[in-house]
């Protein structure tokens, strides 16, 4: 290809909204131009990118025996009224009607689809199991778009769906999909991290997030290097132990004038912030026919609350952070809270684990300037529910050999979720087995987001100049620069040109009027791994200057050579990202937790 020709600008400056270095240096090159948030056009630099992408899930999915479909993106109304998820989902997923008034969902991801599918096209045990994947357009009304393409609203997600006949079966497909996503990070450049994570809206009682570990990533993630223990935060398990503070001390309401915050509270008191509990409010939805209700949440004043689990102990829809005015219709006076004086007919009172076995514990008096100490569970106050609703912590004892977790960041590049029946029964999805009886198919899902992907090896391979990316993902392997209009040098580019193209190679051939200076740090930008310069001081010094962007070290190379060089260098680094697959996490090796 011709940049002379080509569709496409780089940019000096990445606009305003980029927010990433990977949003940032993919609109500097022009790989992606924003339409709206969260909606992006895929130029020819990135839809090249992207089909490489494509051509490794396609292969790593064939080879654990996938068949390759296609799925609509639009789908009836009733498939997910019939699962249930049309009731559970909300404003995320965008729904629509046809002139006839007919309800209709913009898939958000494909398992009623599939799971129709198996009612019409499954009928004996004799045609389990089976694989099938598609790369189809997703449409997720994100309500907050942020990271270029690490979050969008509308992105192409690669994801498979296994049909078994046990649980068994499910368990060899899910452990074939963890290998292989493994293998996938490895071809593209990226060592990726499985943590446990919640299935979520998705179902099913086992997943795995595969993670690109980044202070960009919007997710939490908790993990121990020595046990191997690795989990979303949200799902994180941790050892709990009490303090000792001694036995039972008798209730005082004390003066504590402007200490509204734990920290002040805690060295008003004389005491460590783990003697003391806080309470942290919610307002509970669930669902369109039951009222809303206030949630007070109670852990030890060093942690904070784990939202998913207090919502999964209460069973609500969702949750969102109270107002003042919902607070004070309780009796509790914001800032100074206090599960004892609280009116339980407007308030669910949920208590962590941790608190309900803590002594002499210091918390709010339902007074301005005023807290209690030498509280304790069952005398003083007492919950609703007690159950584990602390966030683990930087430092906190993981569950398997009490070693220090470490929290960091990460970006979800794909998950694998085990669904069983949640999808086939509420479906009617069934196989008659040996004896004649109808059973549910067995189900698991598993997605990459192809544009994610892309995004996360952007953010990995840039540097100051722009991106140097693996030569699996990179639009092309190599850019061949002319620094002549005319005469030896361009002569010399032209010929070399066709000679790559014969020689199957891709290049890209920058043969504009730009200044050498322009001609370079475009290059740098695109982020293709070789480059090839043509120019009168190369044919000087005997032929052409070549290189690997990544060490910016330049040799000379006749030009009747430069042919066999280059595909000798393409091999080189298609070679240094097979070592990636060597002694790759697989389930079997892994450590911790499943």
């Amino acid at each position: 290809m011709r940049l002379s020709a080509f569709f496409g600008q780089t940019l000096r400056q990445a606009p305003s909204e980029s927010d990433s270095a990977s949003s940032q240096m993919l609109v500097r090159a022009g790989y992606i131009r924003q339409l709206a948030a969260g909606l992006y056009s895929y130029l020819p630099l990135a839809h090249r990118a992207l089909r490489k992408i494509e051509q490794i899930l396609r292969e790593e999915m064939d080879a654990i025996g996938g068949q390759e479909m296609c799925m609509p993106v639009v789908h009836p109304a009733t498939l997910w009224q019939q699962s249930g998820r049309w009731y559970e989902i909300g404003p995320e997923m965008a729904r629509l009607q046809d002139r006839r008034g007919r309800d209709l969902v913009l898939a958000m991801t494909h398992e009623e689809v599939v799971t129709e599918l198996c009612r019409t096209e499954v009928r004996s045990y004799r045609q389990l199991p089976q694989m099938v994947y598609h790369m189809q357009t997703k449409f997720r009304d994100e309500p907050r778009a942020r990271g270029g393409l690490i979050r969008v609203r509308e992105f192409v997600m690669k994801d498979s769906y296994s049909l078994d006949l046990d649980a068994d079966g499910l368990h060899r497909q899910y452990i074939a999909h963890y290998n292989a996503y493994h293998r996938i990070g490895a071809r593209v450049g990226l060592d990726l991290v499985a943590v446990q994570s919640d299935p979520g809206m998705m179902g099913g009682k086992v997943a795995h997030e595969f993670m690109y570990i980044t202070p960009i990533g919007e997710d939490a993630l908790a993990l121990c290097e020595e046990t191997g223990y690795a989990s979303n935060l949200e799902v994180a398990e941790f050892q709990k132990t009490p303090d000792d503070n001694g036995p039972p001390q008798p209730l005082e309401r004390v003066h504590t004038p402007g200490q509204s915050t734990i920290a002040k509270v805690a060295a008003w008191c004389g005491v460590s912030t783990r003697q003391t509990a806080k309470m942290v409010f919610y307002t509970g939805e669930f669902g369109p026919d039951e009222p809303s209700r206030l949630i007070a949440a109670v852990v030890r004043g060093d942690m904070e609350v784990n939202e998913l689990q207090l919502r999964y102990a209460v069973k609500a829809q969702t949750l969102r952070v109270a107002e003042s005015e919902e607070i004070l219709s309780s009796g509790c006076v914001p800032g100074y809270a206090s599960p004892r004086d609280i009116d339980r007919n407007r308030a669910l009172v949920v208590a962590d684990d941790l608190v309900s076995c803590s002594s002499n514990l210091v918390m709010g008096a339902n007074e301005k300037d005023y807290h209690y100490t030498g509280a304790n569970y069952g005398r003083d106050f007492e919950a609703d529910l007690v159950r584990p609703i602390a966030l683990a912590y930087d430092g906190a004892p993981d569950i398997l050999g009490g070693r220090p977790l470490n929290i960091v960041r990460g970006v979800e590049v794909g998950n694998i979720f085990q669904l069983g029946t949640r999808y086939s029964a509420s479906m009617g999805a069934t196989y008659t087995d040996e004896n004649g009886e109808d059973q549910p198919i067995v189900m698991g899902s598993y997605g990459i987001g192809v544009g994610r992907t892309l995004a996360c090896v952007a953010e990995q391979y840039s540097d100051e100049y722009g991106m140097d990316l693996p030569i699996s993902v990179a639009p092309f392997h190599v850019i061949l620069i002319s620094l002549g209009r005319t005469g030896e040098v361009r002569q010399t580019a032209d010929a070399l040109y066709h000679d790559l193209l014969n020689a199957g190679v891709e290049v890209l051939y920058d043969d504009r009027t730009a200044s050498p200076g322009v001609k370079f740090a475009d290059a740098d930008l695109r982020g293709i791994p070789l480059r090839c310069t043509v120019s009168t001081r190369s044919l000087s010094r005997g032929g052409v200057e070549f290189g690997r962007r990544r060490t910016r070290q330049w040799e000379i190379v006749p030009a009747a050579q430069a042919v066999a060089r280059i595909q000798e260098a393409i091999q080189a680094c298609f070679d240094d990202l097979a070592q990636r697959l060597v002694d790759l996490p697989t389930w079997e090796t892994r450590s911790g937790r499943p």
